[in-house]
């Protein structure tokens, strides 16, 4: 993707990646598990009890000095393959400049995701990351089901 000067005005989505658990302490980011593209989902214990999936998002936005000290609109949807939200998340990111943050230095804000979810069927997915009026990020992923093995047969002797 190459980047006009425009582009370096504006504030942007500069990673998206999933992970099994993802956590935002002291403007860092810790990622377990992080940057795949297939999710197994373990089969129903019980017929017809739905299965809860967990999944991290993790989130970084570089704020150019010029643009900071306004408030962004920042969201994130994971998406079926039709582009049904299953789950969403729609908050305002701050670009405050904290104090000694030296002249015309960037800004990073990150956002950690900790979703559990219940995808109605296994397939395609994705999470749609979008900043103010910029072009989405978007990350696609599968779900698989993990078919459990059939029940022992007894032996005789």
């Amino acid at each position: 993707m190459v980047q006009t000067l425009a582009d370096m005005d504006v504030p942007r989505i500069e990673n998206l990646i999933l992970a099994n658990h993802v956590e935002a302490v002291n403007g860092l980011l810790y990622i377990s598990g992080g940057g795949w593209t297939d999710h197994w989902r373990p089969a129903a214990t019980n017929p017809g009890q739905p299965v809860v999936s967990h999944l991290g998002v993790g989130v970084t936005v570089l704020v150019p000095w010029i643009a900071s000290g306004s408030p962004y609109p920042l969201s994130v949807a994971v998406e079926d393959s039709v582009g049904t939200q299953i789950a969403g998340v729609v908050t305002q990111l701050s670009s405050t400049r904290p104090p000694g943050l030296p002249t015309g230095a960037d800004l990073r804000s990150v956002l950690a995701l900790s979703l559990n979810l219940v995808f109605p069927t296994g397939g395609e997915y994705r999470v749609v990351a979008t900043l103010a009026d910029q072009p989405a990020r978007v990350v696609d992923f599968r779900v698989h089901d993990v078919v459990p093995p059939p029940p022992a047969q007894p032996t005789v002797n």
